[in-house]
Order: C-alpha cells, then structure tokens, then sequence
C-alpha cells in the first residue's frame, strides 16, 4: 500500500498534478494513514499495528518543532529512530511542499496556548530555560579548589496543563574529608539540599520568538554543610526565565533571581541574574544539532560590603543520537574577580528528553 501511495505521487509530481495547498498535499500525501482530521486512521484501515501520532493532541503536537517532523517526512522515519512504515517523501516532494504540509498539520492543534517546540531553546548550564519540559538531566561538577568534589544534581522534570511544569532535585556527590582518628584524607558521599520547583509560561509568542516564565525553587536543609554539600537551612529562590529567538539561528536566554534563606545566620540573601547567547547549527542538512553557548553569571549576597561575583562559562551542548532527544552539555566556570578565592570549575550535563522515547530509542 506504501509503496502504491508513494508511486502514486511521483507519477503526479512528474505530470505536475499535485495540488499547490498545503490540505490538498496532506490529504494526497499523509491523510490515508494519518486522517484527515490528523488524529490518525484506524488499523483496519492501514493494516498495521503501529500506533499513529495524534496531530490533533496540542500536548504532543505543539512541542514539537517543524525542523524535526520535516526531517523524518523528507527522509522517512528511521532517519530520526521511528519505524520503517514512516516512508521517505523528499525525492517526491520539495521543502516548499512539506512546508506547505507542516502548516496545515499545525491547524490540527486549536489550543494555542501551548508554547511551540522552537521556543525550546538548548539548556544551558546554568541558566534557567523558560520552556516547561519534561526531561531528566543530570548534572556533574567537578571542583578541584582546596578539597576536590565531585558534586552532582539528578533533576526530573513534568509538565502539566498547558504551561507549567514541577521539577524535583536530587543533588549527591563526593567529597575529600580528613579522618578524624587517624587524620587521613578519604573521599566520603553525601546527599545534598533536596528542592523541589514549579514553573510557570506567563507569555509566549513563536511569531516574536520569545517566552517568558515565573518560576520558584524550595531547598530543604537535607545536606551536610560539612562536607560542602549543604546550606544548614531552608531556601527559597523565586526567578523570572527569558528565552528569545535571533536572526540566522542565535537565540539568547536570561534568569534572574534571588535566594531567601529561612534562617539568616546560615546564609544571607542573595540575587543572582544570569544570561547567555549561542547558536545552534546541524552538520549536514538534517544530522547531528550542535549549540555552542558564552554564559555570564552574576551574584550578589545582600549584605553590606559583599563583593559582586562575576563569572563567564563557555560551553555547547551536542546532540548524541538519531532522536536528538539525549543531549551532552559540558562547559567551565570561570571567574572574572575575586580570582584570589575562587577558581576555575568544571561542569557537564546529559539530558534525556523522555517524552520523545526511552533514552535508548533512537541511536
């Protein structure tokens, strides 16, 4: 049947008989196995048991950018790890045409209140992104000053509803710590402040590429301040996450912020903004996504004669398979004062964007 549909095509493509509206190519093209409403046909009616993607679901439908369903309709599903049913239409079908496809897809989804995918900009290493994902990511820092940590954060995301999404984090790690009976030196693990957060799109718009969020991070005092792995109370840290799209694939993101503990003889309050800019661009047409990023980090603890930390992170963040949906992240910390004190640290992430498939699928 695949086969006939597909032949089917060409013939019209070569006779120059296929119609010029994006309905018309859909319904000629895609509409025998995915409806012609976009929620899919029934089995009987394909004879196959794979489950088809509703395009009418907005959860679903609006995460997910133009750039990744173009490719798996030029170049068939197995290009991006789906099924081989997928076929391949970019021998019988132009960019304008499956352009022309994707925008009459996109009527399936009425709730326009879901952000669109291409508002989902790289993650980056410290800054915040506004969009509400559901991924798990895990984070590695690895500070070599003075006593040498390994710390790391296990961070699970969710969405719900249209625009938010909840987050839980697990930070643990390692650390050298003295012995005190014999006074020896041992790497010793530990839990660190567990935190949970909320986050909420206040605004967004693909057309002017940006997308704004309300967001908030509880930490409970779960860790061992010492072993550098806690804070000794409980904080919460509100913030405000920016993310904008630029000409020619650069995108710029921004954070700001601040840190109230419960108990101020612990920890005094703290505002922190962060901001970044990158570009993202594919080796070859459709192949591997590559963003490298220059971030800029600033903190401020909010007593008198507290100096103002300054740091930049140079970065990128690679896709690591056909799916693009696990990503690797790495980059430096570097500080720009107070250099006496503080020095270099360096960080890495892997990103498993869950909602797209098991973190094996897909290589």
């Amino acid at each position: 049947f695949l086969a006939f549909m597909l032949s089917e095509i060409e013939a019209m493509q070569k006779d120059n008989q296929l119609p010029d509206s994006g309905r018309g190519l859909y319904n000629i093209s895609c509409a025998a196995c995915h409806g012609v409403d976009g929620a899919g046909a029934q089995k009987n009616q394909v004879g196959f048991d794979l489950p088809l993607p509703d395009f009418t679901d907005c959860d679903f439908a609006a995460r997910e950018p133009d750039i990744d369903w173009s490719y798996v309709a030029a170049e068939g599903g197995p290009a991006r790890g789906f099924s081989r049913l997928m076929p391949a239409f970019g021998d019988m079908l132009t960019d304008v045409q499956i352009n022309k496809i994707l925008d009459h897809i996109r009527t399936f989804c009425q709730n326009k209140n879901w952000p669109r995918g291409e508002l989902n900009l790289p993650l980056a290493l410290f800054t915040t992104k506004a969009f509400p994902e559901d991924e798990m990511v895990l984070f590695t820092e690895v500070d070599t000053h003075g006593r040498n940590a390994v710390k790391n954060k296990l961070i699970y995301e969710q969405r719900f509803g249209e625009r938010n999404n909840f987050e839980l984090i697990f930070p643990f790690g390692w650390s050298e710590q003295d012995d005190p009976v014999n006074g020896d030196v041992s790497w010793k693990s530990s839990v660190g402040d567990i935190g949970i957060a909320v986050k909420r799109v206040l605004y967004h718009s693909l057309e002017n590429g940006a997308i704004l969020s309300l967001g908030g991070e509880m930490f409970f005092p779960t860790g061992d301040e010492d072993e550098g792995f806690g804070s000794g109370t409980a904080k919460f840290e509100p913030y405000l996450a920016y993310g904008q799209l630029l000409p020619a694939d650069f995108f710029a993101q921004f954070q700001a912020g601040a840190a109230f503990p419960f108990d101020r003889d612990e920890a005094n309050e703290e505002a922190f903004w962060r901001g970044l800019v990158g570009r993202s661009f594919l080796l070859g047409k459709y192949g591997r996504s590559w963003s490298p990023m220059l971030e800029f980090l600033g903190s401020k603890e909010l007593v008198s004669e507290a100096n103002t930390h300054w740091d930049m992170v140079p970065q990128f963040q690679v896709s690591l398979n056909r799916r693009q949906h696990v990503r690797l992240g790495i980059g430096a910390r570097v500080p720009l004062n107070d250099k006496d004190t503080r020095e270099t640290v360096y960080s890495a992430y892997i990103l498993w964007d869950w909602f797209d498939g098991g973190f094996f699928e897909g290589w």
